[in-house]
């Protein structure tokens, strides 16, 4: 099912990104109104013998919802959030039922996962790299997943420039967008770059010296225990704002790229424009015994 996908795939430069999040959130959002309704059953989700059709759309009836509560109280990203179905280590037929109930955006932790399954998946598929990439893997996930949209998680210069290398190996017609991954949480199990001069030092480079990348936004993992007062959320706004500043780049034309099955709707209502939902949708995900 591979093809000339790569080029719908991807986006156009910068004034593309919030299009984007607007073109793939319209189908995160299908639920529209009565999302409050929707968001009590949600929880137990597919995780709860629901099938992936009815948990996905009851998810979309919660990013909805917490849209238009954001909208209202005007902390919104300003465009529908995009909702990317993680499949991480779920089988390639679930991420398929999600397809026929009309998910397109999908994404992987492990580069490996990804090569393998998108070939088998349809073309139209827009794929988010999620998880932590070594330098070394670059050129393969980007030869072997020509509709790859999106890296979430570009953490270092080496790892840009593999990136820009590869785009251009395999004559890739449109720039792979990217997001900077922040450790807003500062805890030192999650990869991802310091607050401050560190990201504004790598955004200038992806803006100056890799023409075959585009900055797309940031992304982060919340903290768990951070429900009532979430600073990191918090902090990847101001991270944004910062680095908008320093590159002369107009206020909000980053994405954010922030929630996940636990604290979605939260972050939505504090302006995420990219969330992630994997185990709401797929069920709980089941890890090999390495014993």
């Amino acid at each position: 099912m591979r093809g000339g996908g790569s080029a719908r795939a991807a986006v156009g430069r910068m004034a593309g990104a919030a299009a984007a999040a607007g073109a793939a959130g319209a189908g995160a959002g299908s639920g529209a109104a009565g999302g409050a309704a929707g968001g009590a059953g949600a929880g137990a989700g597919a995780g709860a013998g629901a099938g992936v059709a009815e948990a996905l759309e009851a998810v979309r009836r919660r990013v909805a919802a917490a849209a238009a509560a954001a909208a209202a109280s005007g902390t919104g990203a300003g465009a529908p959030p995009r909702l990317v179905a993680v499949g991480k280590t779920k089988p390639l037929g679930l991420l398929q039922e999600a397809y026929s109930a009309g998910q397109r955006v999908f994404g992987e932790n492990y580069a490996q996962e990804l090569i393998e399954k998108a070939p088998q998946m349809p073309d139209d598929v827009c794929w988010h790299f999620i998880g932590h990439l070594q330098s070394n893997k670059a050129r393969a996930l980007v030869t072997g997943v020509p509709n790859l949209a999106c890296l979430e998680t570009l953490d270092s210069e080496k790892l840009a420039n593999k990136l820009d290398a590869a785009c251009a190996e395999c004559n890739r017609a449109d720039p792979l967008r990217v997001m900077l991954q922040v450790n807003t949480s500062g805890e030192e199990s999650k990869f991802g770059l310091p607050p401050g001069e560190a990201c504004v030092s790598l955004a200038r480079h992806v803006v100056d010296t890799c023409p075959r990348l585009q900055l797309a936004g940031l992304m982060t993992i919340g903290k768990p225990d951070y429900t009532s007062e979430p600073e990191n959320f918090l902090c990847l706004a101001r991270c944004r704002d910062e680095l908008c500043a320093a590159l002369q780049l107009p206020k909000g034309s980053l994405e954010l790229s922030m929630g996940m099955s636990g604290d979605f709707e939260q972050a939505i209502q504090m302006g995420s424009g990219n969330v992630r939902v994997g185990s709401t949708i797929f069920g709980a995900r089941e890890y090999p015994n390495k014993n």
